[in-house]
């Protein structure tokens, strides 16, 4: 193609034909970004994990917890925590509630009907998990209320009432 004459896709888009423009210029060496350094544990475990697709070891997928997904929203006056804990009994489940944060720590417990072998797909989440959510408001924890119905968690946290005016009475001694 001549160097004056442009195609329709050029004309178009405002584009120059890659040839016409490096044809003169000379090469430049590229440069190579360099990855962040990495804490000192994690370097032996990254060099590894670089040289084989092997799994991790036995010994960290034990300290591992998953992190269970919530919905949180408000009303006027809660704040609203969701989250799908099916398969949780309710005394594997354990709820901390503070007036900034909440955190939910769970076990989902596996029952071996399968052997691993024979698995086609494994996709659900079973062992420990945790969630720890700072919350927007401050709340009353002792009025919270957690409820669990078809393996949704729900959690209403009442907002701290800061207008709230309390009269005092003075006492004589």
């Amino acid at each position: 193609m001549p160097k004056n004459k442009l195609s329709f896709f050029e004309r178009l888009t405002g584009s120059i034909h890659i040839a016409d423009d490096f044809d003169d210029a000379p090469a430049k060496p590229l440069r190579s970004a360099r990855p962040a350094p990495m804490p000192e544990g994690e370097q032996e475990y990254e060099a590894v994990k670089e040289r084989d697709d092997t799994p991790a070891p036995a010994w960290a997928a034990d300290n591992e917890e998953g992190e269970l997904p919530i919905d949180m929203y408000q009303t006027p006056h809660e704040v609203i925590v969701k989250a799908m804990i099916a398969g949780v009994r309710p005394e594997d489940l354990e709820i901390s509630i503070s007036r900034e944060m909440v955190t939910i720590r769970g076990r989902r417990q596996e029952h071996h009907e399968v052997s691993g072998d024979d698995f086609f797909h494994q996709e659900l989440y079973w062992g420990t998990f945790s969630r720890t959510i700072l919350l927007p408001h401050e709340v009353e924890a002792e009025e919270a209320e957690a409820i669990e119905k078809h393996g949704l968690l729900t959690i209403r946290l009442p907002k701290i009432n800061k207008e709230k005016v309390s009269n005092l009475k003075v006492k004589s001694l």
